[in-house]
């Protein structure tokens, strides 16, 4: 067992609750967040049935406020960012999508680094890497490609993923804040529900 917690974001979607389970099963605590405590006690029961939750705890934290990211991140080793909002269908307005997005990573990061956080891994997406290239490209998308936000059709979801962890990115090489930042960006997520809450991710 391991003192060390991790901040988990958007604990009860799809993405999250697995990565609540391998987490809890390695021996760490967990602080899950959801933007209504109302959820915790499904979360919970869901996580129960596949793991030890006794040292799983939730607080409330909304990815569009300011209030309850630095109780969140207070002594944590490390934050699982998770949570960013995904829906099926193109919003009307694009901000549904991009604002809870950015500016929620970065109040997340922002209370990791204060908090003196270890590690920081944001869950973005292939979306944030290879939209808006021309059909006719051949070459392997690395590392070093972003979304052309100004190439052909680009979705609010798209978008959404590129701008935030160019946020994060960027604010991390001006600051040069004392954490291990690493992100991840899975191209289809498949696997079993856990229950019968998972959003549009699965």
């Amino acid at each position: 067992m391991s003192n060390k917690i991790i901040l988990l974001t958007g604990i009860s979607g799809f993405i999250a609750k697995h990565c609540a389970v391998e987490l809890l099963k390695a021996g760490y605590r967990v602080r899950g967040t959801v933007r209504d405590l109302s959820k915790a006690d499904k979360v919970r029961a869901t996580l129960a049935k596949h793991c030890d939750v006794s040292r799983l705890e939730f607080v409330a934290a909304d990815l569009i406020a300011d209030e309850g990211w630095d109780e969140a991140a207070r002594g944590v080793y490390g934050v699982l960012h998770v949570a960013s909002p995904f829906i099926i269908r193109e919003p009307k307005d694009e901000n549904v999508l991009i604002r809870p997005a950015v500016d929620g990573t970065m109040r997340v990061l922002k209370a990791a680094v204060t908090a003196g956080a270890k590690r920081f891994v944001q869950t973005s997406s292939i979306a944030a890497i290879m939209a808006g290239h021309g059909h006719d490209r051949t070459k392997p998308f690395t590392e070093d490609d972003w979304t052309n936000l100004n190439g052909g059709h680009v979705s609010a979801y798209e978008k959404s993923k590129t701008l935030s962890e160019r946020a994060a990115r960027d604010y991390l090489s001006e600051t040069k804040a004392d954490i291990h930042y690493a992100s991840v960006n899975p191209g289809f997520v498949l696997g079993p529900l856990l229950d019968s809450d998972y959003g549009a991710s699965a």
